[in-house]
């Protein structure tokens, strides 16, 4: 049965097939993202946006934070993107009623509520549903 299990290998590999798993965590979000985003255009990026409502932050794995307000989409990837898990909490202090770059931003897990790091955030660019 192996040497079967290892001819089909090779001839997957011989096809130019890559595997289902040959795709990062990485790649898989950031396509995860793109399809999310579909249909937007990025605007101006910006240091600060203003977040109504906090619960509507969300961590999107190995990229960064989103925050969703009426049609507009903003993503503030991390400098540090593979640090960054799903099941993390952001824990964040403010310095005005503001989200901002420079704000303080840690890490906890979810289950554990253990700190699991820190996030270092660039610029908040909007994506806007194109119209047309």
């Amino acid at each position: 049965m192996k040497p079967f299990i290892a001819l089909a290998a090779a001839s997957t590999l011989a096809l130019g097939v890559a595997p289902a798993s040959a795709e990062s965590p990485a790649e898989r979000a950031e396509a995860r993202l793109a399809e999310r985003l579909e249909g937007r255009t990025a605007g101006e990026a910006k240091n600060c946006i203003t977040t109504m409502n906090s619960n509507r932050l969300e961590v999107v794995e190995r990229v960064g934070l989103v925050y969703e307000r009426g049609d507009t989409i903003w993503v503030a990837r991390t400098t540090t993107p593979n640090q960054l898990r799903f099941d993390d909490i952001p824990i964040i202090e403010r310095f005005g009623s503001q989200l901002c770059r420079q704000d303080v931003i840690r890490t906890v897990d979810r289950s554990t509520g253990s700190f699991t790091g820190a996030v270092f955030l660039e610029k908040f660019v909007p994506y806007t549903r194109t119209s047309g």
